[in-house]
């Protein structure tokens, strides 16, 4: 026995309850994709279509593509035929997805309260002032409603991160020589200020004239990194030898590396400082 063949549902054949393609809005959905258009020649089981109110975000968005549809004025909304157009979408789904259909029901029913209190004389006011409108509320939460769905229209045109584009991902080879990262003035005078702090410690009452020389103190420098890798750069002052020698030897390293015969470095931001003789290649 063979068995009947199904037919679409009604909605398939009325254009005015589910047209084919508005606006690019689904009109029904097969195993969840959508369809824009109706098939003709495809068998669609019964069960498997559905009026595709998924397609609108809600109340508000099935109210305001209607309204613009039929290029009503949102500030003049003529609730009876409004009304009547919501009813015929919703009504599709009433029997087929409660659930879905709850919150499309409650608005339903606030139309035809609007409209109700519409029919009604409206109520005594003070004088100068106009009735309140039974359409006012609905129509601010359109309008804002429609605000809303504009910015987050332009936000979506926004380049997203995986949707638009893609992060790029460079490998750098790095180079087996160290390189030692600039030591720069701060660092130089915080080290300086340390060791002076250290040097009013050890404080001498004797007083003595010096004749102090710089290029005598930076031949003594050069001696002290003679044969050394690295010297510590506080290894270099000798605290007990005064303020003033300690200003002499200072100002003497200071010209070693204005010539260029050592190098200062430092092994990281916030690390010791360190001083060796100049490399000078053979």
């Amino acid at each position: 026995m063979t068995p009947p063949e199904p037919t679409l549902p009604e909605a398939a054949d009325t254009p005015a309850v589910m047209p084919q393609v508005v606006d690019h809005v689904a009109v029904a959905k097969l195993y969840g994709e959508p369809l824009f258009t109706m098939p003709h020649d495809l068998y669609i089981p019964p069960d498997a279509l559905e009026v595709f109110l998924e397609a609108f975000q809600g109340p508000l968005d099935l109210l305001l593509y209607l309204i613009r549809k039929q290029n009503f004025n949102i500030l003049d909304i003529p609730m009876a035929a409004l009304t009547r157009q919501y009813l015929s979408y919703v009504e599709e789904i009433r029997n087929r997805n409660l659930e879905l259909a709850a919150e499309y029901l409650l608005m339903a029913a606030m139309l035809i309260e609007i409209k109700s209190r519409m029919l009604l004389p409206p109520k005594k006011v003070a004088e100068g002032q106009e009735p309140e409108d039974p359409r006012a509320e609905l129509v601010r939460r359109l309008l804002e409603y429609e605000q809303m769905k504009l910015a987050a229209a332009k936000l979506n045109e926004v380049p997203q991160f995986g949707r638009d584009f893609l992060r790029a991902q460079v490998y750098i080879e790095q180079s087996l020589q160290p390189r030692f990262p600039e030591v720069h003035v701060v660092e130089l005078q915080q080290a300086w200020a340390d060791i002076l702090k250290r040097a009013k410690l050890v404080q001498h009452h004797k007083i003595s004239r010096e004749e102090l020389s710089v290029r005598e103190h930076m031949s003594i420098v050069l001696r002290k990194l003679q044969g050394q890798r690295f010297v510590e750069f506080e290894k270099l002052f000798d605290p007990s030898q005064g303020v003033p020698v300690l200003v002499v030897t200072f100002i003497a390293l200071l010209e070693l590396a204005k010539e260029t015969l050592i190098d200062i470095t430092q092994a990281e931001a916030f690390a010791p400082i360190y001083v060796r003789l100049a490399y000078t290649p053979s």
